[in-house]
Formats: C-alpha cells, sequence, structure tokens
C-alpha cells in the first residue's frame, strides 16, 4: 500500500514538471525604463509582439522621464534604458552606467498652441525666437518640468531664448507628456511635445501645431543596456537581444510601420542630419 501511495505521488510530481517548465519559460523577461512618449503614442504596443514572438522573451516597461529612466537605470532597476536626451545619455555612458549609446530612431519636436496665438507665432520655424515671444507675451505655457528628455529640450530652447521662465504664465506640470497636453488643452497653453505623442493625442481642443521645422527640434531616441559590471543581475544576454532586434531589419520595419492615418510616428536609422 506504501509502495503503490509512493508511487503515485512520484508519477503526479513528474506530471508537474511540464507545467513548472512553462511558468519559467513565461518568466523570461526584461524591464526597460523608457520615456512616456514612447508609451504615449503607443510604440511599444505595436512593435513588442512582434519581438517577443521572434524571441520568446517579454519586455516590461517603466514609463518615465528620461531623467527618471536613466536614474533607474543608475539604480540597477533596469536591464535597458530606451530613452531621448543625448546629451543626458552620453553622460550616462561616460559616467560607467549603461555600456553603450545606439540610436534607434528619430521624430521631432513641435511647439503646439491655442489657435488665438495670443504671441503671435503661428507659421514660424524658429523655436528660439517662438520662446522669446512667449516670454514677451507671457503668454500661457504648459511645461512638463519633470527633466524628462522633452523637459531638457525645452529648457535649451529657454537658455537659448536668454530667458529663465517664471510668473504665473508659465506652469510646470511634473507631468508625463499625454498629461501635460491635456492641460495645455484645458487652460489653453502652449507647449513642447514630441511629434509621435501629439500625433497620437486625441484630446487636442482647440490646439494646433504652431512651429515646427527648426533643426533643433530634432529628436533623437537612443537605447542602452545598463552595465552588467555595476549590476551582476543585469539580464545581459536577453537585453542585448532587444537591443539587436531594435536596429535590426525587423525592428526599425517595425517602427517605421507604426503610423497614424497614414504618418509615420518615429523614423528609424536614426543619426541626426548634418551630424
Amino acid at each position: 500500500m506504501y509502495r503503490r501511495t509512493l508511487l503515485k505521488a512520484v508519477v503526479a510530481s513528474a506530471a508537474l514538471l511540464p507545467l513548472a517548465g512553462a511558468s519559467v519559460a513565461q518568466e523570461r523577461f526584461i524591464t526597460v525604463a523608457s520615456t512616456t512618449s514612447t508609451v504615449n503614442s503607443a510604440l511599444f504596443e505595436a512593435i513588442l509582439p512582434a519581438f517577443t514572438e521572434a524571441s520568446g522573451i517579454e519586455v516590461r516597461v517603466l514609463s518615465q522621464g528620461t531623467g527618471q529612466a536613466l536614474e533607474t537605470g543608475r539604480r540597477g532597476d533596469a536591464d535597458v534604458v530606451f530613452v531621448h536626451s543625448r546629451p543626458a545619455e552620453e553622460r550616462f555612458v561616460a559616467d560607467g552606467h549603461g555600456v553603450a549609446r545606439i540610436p534607434v530612431m528619430y521624430n521631432d519636436f513641435v511647439v503646439v498652441g491655442p489657435q488665438a496665438d495670443p504671441a503671435g507665432i503661428a507659421g514660424g520655424s524658429d523655436a528660439v525666437a517662438a520662446f522669446a515671444a512667449i516670454a514677451q507675451a507671457q503668454a500661457a505655457f504648459a511645461s512638463r518640468g519633470d527633466d524628462s528628455g522633452t523637459h531638457q529640450a525645452e529648457t535649451r530652447l529657454w537658455e537659448a531664448a536668454g530667458v529663465a521662465p517664471e510668473g504665473s504664465w508659465y506652469r510646470e506640470t511634473g507631468s508625463g507628456m499625454g498629461a501635460t497636453l491635456n492641460i495645455a488643452a484645458q487652460m489653453p497653453a502652449y507647449a513642447l511635445t514630441d511629434r509621435g505623442t501629439w500625433l497620437a493625442f486625441e484630446n487636442k481642443a482647440d490646439l494646433e501645431i504652431v512651429v515646427e521645422g527648426d533643426r533643433r527640434l530634432f529628436n533623437q531616441y537612443g537605447v542602452i543596456l545598463v552595465s552588467p559590471e555595476r549590476h551582476a543581475h543585469v539580464k545581459t544576454e536577453d537585453a542585448q537581444t532587444f537591443i539587436d532586434w531594435l536596429v535590426s531589419p525587423e525592428g526599425q520595419g517595425a517602427i517605421a510601420d507604426h503610423t497614424i492615418d497614414g504618418e509615420p510616428l518615429f523614423f528609424p536609422n536614426a543619426d541626426e542630419p548634418g551630424a
């Protein structure tokens, strides 16, 4: 009787082994700290299923501003960072927190604002002059104010315009791009946004693009493997598989195919024109 009971227990345990293996397989994942713009634009929704199907690796995305995403990488709380502030990314690598910065894609920033255009900047292509005019008119401006890649780009434009923005006309939201655009639409106010998020944003109200086309609005995204020398738990092999896929013909094609009403949100094979 004891032997029969033991045999049944062994058989039952053996039957569970495939299920346990399946559970382990399902837990194969990497963590990517990325900007809110890649999430707000639904890029990951569009491209990650193809990567997971090809590799068997799940990608878990932390949606943060670029500054926060890089800080997450510094702590070792992500395997990969995928962000859009080249100077900050290069510092991250130079300081030993990342292995290498690899350009993946680009779009551009645009200045959006109310149709009433109180600063008189609509139709322009000089972002610095537009920012100076907004400050001169003290026209409402909604800033992310969160050290994101977009906020860092905005800060550079204010500095180039010789303006230290402050006062009731300048509102820092401390929020992601989508939330900041919602606030700008409600106020209404001017704002700087990446084009991908703008195209995906549905609550435009009377906001429209008022300034675009300035070379200083170029917006490049880079991907970085978090240093396994600093953080031994980084999933180096699977993370590198993801990075390699992003810049492969398959990954670049998936990025190019992500469109809204036929308009691409990002362009692959990204390096700054003329750089």
